[in-house]
């Protein structure tokens, strides 16, 4: 008996959501929401791109948290472009990646107006094809093929690209809405007809171009379940991206787990854990700089605020008349970014005294001087890496792991 399909989450903060105008995240940041991204219980974190020489000590180093089990069960994944040359350099550089997604553009804008004559249809299909076969070849277990354009491509050519991914040994196609051009109803019939068709696993990854983007993922998903599928929705933390954003993780999960028609119909990843999600929200708002909206959905100030008197009166009466899902839930409470070095000084010119009052107050001893100096020195060093005080979550992962964050903090020539 065949499984019931799925619907999963592929984050990709850490790969579309830098790419944010105006805002970047330390090697440290990244490496923080990749953790928190797997106490969420995400299926894969596409954490960065291998060919990038500043990415090489950080991808290294988070593969390394795999092998501890510190980022375990969720993947960890690498955005490349879908030509050998790509594949190779990125497992020379990162030999223990094993989770790949290989992008081309797909549609005839693209293909006449941004490659210019290099490539055509035939050729585009070929290139892709050769990727994924090398990808393979050298360890990929699993491998994603993206459609950039996918929304705008001519349906009968996304087929047949689809199909020569899976034939060349892709496991999932993701249909990029790369211009947020989609609506709910065209990208349900589209996704639809191409699950159908080929009957491989979707990913969907929409932007919010026109203010769509969590519906689109939505109704996009809901087609590959329809059509017997997994399917697996691209989002960012706090709806981070590229020109308006990308899905906003947790209003996917929420509209997954209350909206109307959703409910036991369609089924969430069972390892989604909402606990995290004040938690993972608030640090990322801290790391890009970028302030949660007050209506932000779940996490906003004012996601469970009651002003009418009318709303407050029945919210006081029973919570649901007013409110889908408890605030508890998502893990809110105290606020969980700890600015360190406000009264005593954990930075860049910390002494040891002080440094060894801070990771006291956070119940961490160390067995002496030298092994205090050694992470006092990483913390010095992580305060210029941020350019900001230091969170608690920061500090204990420096304390526990040293090494590998001295590896994150340096950069491979």
């Amino acid at each position: 008996m065949n499984k019931k399909p799925r619907i999963y989450i592929i984050d990709v903060t850490n790969r579309d959501g830098v790419q944010t105008s105006r805002i970047c995240l330390s090697k440290l940041e990244k490496t923080m929401i990749n953790i928190y991204l797997n106490d969420l219980g995400v299926f894969q974190s596409e954490f960065g791109f291998p060919v990038t020489h500043h990415e090489t000590n950080y991808l290294n180093a988070n593969l390394e948290l795999v092998d501890l089990g510190m980022i375990k069960p969720m993947r960890l994944g690498g955005w490349l472009r879908a030509i050998t040359e790509d594949v190779e350099e990125s497992f020379k550089r990162a030999p223990k990646l094993s989770h790949v997604n290989l992008s081309i553009s797909t549609s005839d804008q693209m293909i006449v107006h941004k490659f210019k004559g290099k490539l055509d249809h035939k050729s585009v299909i070929e290139k892709m094809v050769k990727a994924v076969k090398q990808a393979k070849s050298l360890g990929a277990k699993s491998i994603g093929v993206n459609a950039e354009d996918a929304s705008r491509t001519d349906i009968k050519y996304l087929i047949e690209f689809t199909k020569a991914a899976k034939d060349a040994g892709a496991c999932r196609i993701r249909y990029c809405d790369t211009l947020g051009y989609d609506s709910p109803f065209t990208i349900y019939d589209r996704i639809s007809q191409l699950a159908k068709e080929v009957k491989i696993d979707i990913e969907v990854h929409c932007h919010n171009d026109l203010g769509m983007v969590v519906a689109n993922s939505i109704m996009g998903a809901k087609a590959a379940n329809d059509a017997g599928v997994d399917a697996y929705i691209n989002t960012c933390v706090n709806g981070m991206g590229e020109r308006a954003g990308n899905a906003d993780l947790i209003s996917v999960i929420l509209a997954i787990k209350y909206g109307s028609g959703m409910q036991g119909k369609y089924q969430l990843d069972e390892n989604i854990n909402l606990k995290v999600a004040w938690k993972l929200c608030t640090y990322a708002s801290y790391a890009f700089g970028v302030s949660i909206p007050i209506n932000q959905p779940g996490i906003g100030s004012n996601a469970f605020a009651h002003e009418s008197g009318i709303h407050a009166d029945g919210a006081l009466k029973d919570r649901r008349n007013y409110e889908l899902y408890d605030f508890e839930e998502l893990g809110r409470g105290e606020q969980e970014i700890i600015e360190t070095g406000r009264q005593i000084t954990a930075g860049e010119y910390s002494g040891i005294k002080g440094f060894r009052n801070v990771y006291e107050n956070l119940e961490i001893k160390f067995k002496d001087d030298k092994e205090a100096t050694k992470v006092l020195e990483l913390v010095r060093y992580a305060n210029v890496h941020n350019q900001k005080p230091l969170t608690e979550g920061e500090l204990r992962f420096i304390a526990k792991y040293p090494d590998i964050a001295k590896k994150i903090f340096t950069m491979l020539l």
